[in-house]
């Protein structure tokens, strides 16, 4: 079983930064592609990057320029670096994995950490 714990959200002011957090735990499986997505409140979950196992980014065109993510720890953690945030940035912010075991391939959600932009 995959747990994916996030950390570093919080307020920030517009044009400011915030680092996100998540570092996976479990064993018995193959961590493959990592990544974020946001869910502000009355909107639809969506993507903001991920990045696979090989190192290949896809970022939404929101994040594109702004926001870069990373993986480390032996691919078990991933990193959002976001810059240059904007109010609409604000949105709960959860960690995704797509692991494979015996049973298959599984998709894994982190509970989520909040972001705030504000003045």
């Amino acid at each position: 079983q995959v747990q994916l714990v996030e950390s570093g959200g919080g307020l920030a002011q517009p044009g400011g930064s915030l680092r996100l957090s998540c570092a996976a735990s479990g064993s018995g499986f193959t961590m493959n592609v990592m990544g974020w997505y946001r869910q502000a409140p009355g909107k639809e979950r969506e993507l903001v990057a991920t990045v696979t196992g090989g190192g290949r980014t896809n970022y939404a065109a929101s994040a594109t320029g702004r926001f870069t993510i990373s993986r480390g720890g032996a691919g078990k953690t991933v990193y959002l670096q976001m810059n240059s945030l904007k109010v609409e940035d604000t949105a709960t912010y959860y960690c995704y994995a797509m692991t494979t075991n015996r049973g298959g391939r599984n998709e894994n959600w982190g509970r989520g950490t909040q972001v705030t932009v504000s003045s």
